[in-house]
């Protein structure tokens, strides 16, 4: 099984804040492939630094807006989506995910300091039965 992490974050989020909350929401992080979020985080240095050396992938809020994520307006208020963290998570996995496997959500939205995260999990898909 693969994992991608999705973060939202406030501008100015510190790194142990973004570290203690990936400890939360991940428990086994040598199966995290990916993080991702909102394309304004993408040089948010608590963010980097807390996933480094990973790098970051980043969406537009258009793009983040299209999945169908669990979300509300005041997130939307201000980032222009409705979801952040799920959304960049399920989007990231569907990119890295193979014809062969399914994508969901493992993780839900998990709030901490200053900072969102969802995690995504990518695995083989069931062996259909004919």
């Amino acid at each position: 099984m693969r994992l991608v992490v999705g973060l939202g974050a406030s501008s100015g989020v510190r790194t142990e804040a973004v570290a203690a909350l990936l400890a939360r929401v991940v428990d086994r992080p040598d199966e995290v492939v990916a993080y991702a979020s909102i394309d304004r985080r993408a040089d948010e240095p608590g963010l980097l630094a807390a996933i480094a050396p990973a790098h970051l992938r980043t969406y537009p809020a258009t793009a983040l807006d299209a999945v169908a994520a669990a979300g509300n307006e005041r997130v939307r208020a201000a980032t222009g989506t409705g979801s952040v963290a799920e959304a960049a998570a399920l989007l990231a996995a569907g990119e890295l995910a193979g014809p062969d496997e399914t994508v969901g959500l493992r993780v839900a939205k998990t709030v901490g300091e200053r900072c969102t995260a969802a995690v995504a999990q990518i695995a083989r898909a069931a062996p259909s039965r004919n």
